[in-house]
This record gives C-alpha cells, structure tokens and sequence, in this order.
C-alpha cells in the first residue's frame, strides 16, 4: 500500500468530532457517529459494495453475498472515549476499505465474501457498556437492559436510537449472521509499546487479559462546609479518595492495574459536604485470579474506611470478562503469512474479544510509538498503517481468496 494513499482517506475522518484540544468526541448515536456512518456508506458505494445495518445498529459493507457462504469479516468501531486519540476504532475500518483495493488490484477473487464491520458502542463512553454493538449481536445482554442504558443527560440508548430512525424494539441477538461468519480480523492500533521493542510495524494479538468495570458508590450525609466540625462529619468524600489509592496499591501489590477515572459528586458545590460521590472502577490483571485477588482486597479495604468514616460504601458490577484466548490455530496461520509476526497479549477489551467466543477471531496490530491510547497523543506512523493495510490484505487473501 502506497503511504500517500493511506493518509489521503485517513485526512477524511481527521476532523470529523475532534475537539479543540486535538482530541475526539464521536459518542455512539452522536452528531460526529452519524457524520462517521456516512462517510462509510460512501466509500462503500464507491467500491461497489452493498451496506446495511443490523438490528443493533451495527452497519457492514459487503464484497459478495454473505448469506451465500461462510463469510470473512473485518472492521471496528468509529466512537471514541472523551478525548480520545484519532486512531482507536477508525484505523481498522480505514485499513479494511483500503485492504479491499489491494485485493482488487491485485486481481483478486474472493471464494468467501469479505465484509467490513462498524460496530457501535464498543467504547461504551455514552451508555456504559463497552462492546455493545456486539454484546448485543451474541446475546451477551439482555436487549432490554441495553434499550434502558442511560447516558449522562438521562437520554437512554433506546431513545438516542429511535431519533436517528433505528428501531430500538428489535435490539437482540444476530444468530443467522453469526451462523454465516467463518472468521473476524480487527486491525487496531497497538495499546502500549510491545512492538517498537520488536522493531516490527504489525503484530498478531495471543490473548486479551481479564478485565471489567465496577460502580462505586459511597453515601454520607450532606451539610456545611463551614458549621459542620470535623468529628461531627459523615463524608463520602473520604471513603472515596481513600478507596481511589487503595485500588492502586491493591493492584500494584498483585501485579494488575486499577483505574478510577470517572466520579460523580452530589450536590457538587464548593462549601457543601456531599451526600454521595458515585465513580467508577476499572480494572484488568494478567489472569483472573489476580483480579479477583485486587477487588477481594479492596472491597474489604473500602468497607473498613467507611465503618471509620460513618458512611456507607457499595460496589457493583457493571461489565466483566474473563482471558480471552484467541483460536490458535487462525493466529498462528496469520502470523505465518505475515512472515512471522510476532504475537502479543492486550489488556485493553475489543469487539474481537466479544466475538472470539461464538467464531475463530483474530487481532492485527500497528505499531504505536508512543505508546499512548486513549489520548490525543495516541498515533501511528503513516508508513506503519500501510504496512497494516498490506498486512490486513494479506490476511483476508488467506482466509477468504
């Protein structure tokens, strides 16, 4: 793949949700999502491919008729979490459309339709659920949970749906289409440095560590900043700051990561004592008995603090998901023929990791030299997305020409 023709189609979405601090915004069901879908829909028609979406609003461009034999899918997810970096989700659609043109102008002729997937939701950063699109697509939630999911404004994902004319009544599995899929490849740009160690621009996923997401929420009694002497306090606030260093040693002492990087302070004004601090959790370990050996811990910890404290603390699971292996054999044939790559794990979770459970799933990584994600600063060279391009190509010649 020329480079010059990877950073033509990439400079499309460059500006399409960014924000002034050179992150994005591109929120599943968002003004930028839309803008996103669109410009998918388009590349589509100008490859003469056919694009529909499924009753969960994931959309798919198709190279053949995926109902007439075992397809091969590829693709990943536009929205991004506040802020993020431009790379997340969109490199592997971009990739996809572009490792569609290698073929064909390699002359090309698929014996198993290719089709290329934009899944919704997989960040969860306005509904809360990461992965949604394809949670939904297996059955790994209940559809009238997901129509109930709510985003900070109240709106649920049911209503966002409904104003973007998708009907959210048929939310649920996707069984006849899982039937048809033979394999998945999401190409992603790297999450961490493993491959600049490997002087190699694409490496090939082994597994995704067990990780998840928890609700905290800690319930004091609200009063005044400055009438109210300090043994006469009930403060959420202090259970919660104390609960947030807890998370990092627990995690830091079993060999995992721990994360609160969201919080909600009621009544949130400068001279009151809050009466609930809700925040979130997120937590991964390269297995599971070590994350549950961080949550063990910490929830004994942030009871104990809470019984000193005179407040009350709760914990609840919102998303949780053990190892992800990915098929062996898919990833050892891909490594082969990308001349022998070099395999990683990831702690970061992926619609890849969703589907691995239902049909053979494959990861591709691109360099990242930064190392950095799920920030502006997150980025790949020109040249390594080509050679993804290339490798993602080479990846569905093998699997479906």
């Amino acid at each position: 793949m020329d480079t010059s023709t990877f950073k033509r189609l990439w400079e499309e979405l460059h500006d399409i949700g960014r924000t002034e601090q050179g992150g994005y915004r591109r929120y599943a069901w968002s003004e930028a999502d839309l803008a996103c879908r669109n410009w998918f829909r388009r590349q589509a028609e100008r490859r003469d491919m056919e694009v529909e979406s499924d009753r969960n609003g994931n959309l798919y461009a198709w190279w053949g008729t995926w109902r007439t034999g075992e397809a091969v899918l590829t693709g990943s997810h536009f929205d991004s979490v506040p802020d993020g970096g431009a790379y997340d989700g969109p490199l592997g659609i971009v990739s996809a459309f572009l490792a569609v043109d290698v073929l064909r102008e390699q002359g090309a002729r698929p014996r198993r339709p290719i089709g290329i997937a934009a899944f919704t939701e997989e960040e969860g950063a306005r509904f809360g659920v990461p992965c949604l699109g394809t949670r939904l697509m297996t059955g790994a939630i209940d559809p009238e949970r997901a129509r109930r999911l709510a985003d900070a404004d109240g709106a649920t994902l049911g209503q966002a749906m409904e104003e973007n004319n998708a009907d959210a009544g048929v939310l649920g599995p996707d069984t006849e289409r899982l039937a048809h899929l033979a394999a998945f490849v999401e190409l992603h740009i790297e999450q961490g440095r493993a491959l600049d160690a490997e002087t190699a621009p694409v490496g090939v996923a082994d597994a995704i560590r067990p990780h998840g997401r928890w609700r905290l929420t800690f319930t004091g009694e609200g009063n005044h900043a400055g009438t109210t002497l300090l043994p006469d306090r009930c403060d959420p606030m202090l259970t919660f700051a104390f609960t947030v260093l807890a998370a990092r040693k627990e995690a830091r002492l079993a060999g995992g990561v721990a994360t609160v990087g969201r919080a909600e302070i009621d009544p949130g004004a400068t001279n009151a004592i809050p009466g609930r601090v809700r925040a979130w959790l997120d937590a991964r370990a390269p297995d599971e008995a070590t994350l549950g050996q961080i949550l063990t811990g910490l929830e004994s910890k942030m009871h104990e603090r809470a019984g000193r404290d005179g407040t009350l603390a709760a914990i609840e699971t919102e998303t949780q998901t053990g190892t992800v292996e990915f098929d062996p054999a898919l990833r050892d044939r891909l490594a082969t023929a990308l001349g022998g790559a070099p395999t990683l794990p990831t702690g970061a979770g992926h619609d890849a990791g969703v589907l691995a459970a239902h049909i053979p799933t494959a990861m591709l990584f691109v360099r990242n030299r930064t190392g950095v994600s799920h920030a502006p600063a997150e980025t790949a060279t020109d040249d390594d997305c080509a050679a993804g391009v290339d490798a993602l190509a080479a990846a569905l010649r093998e699997l479906a020409c």
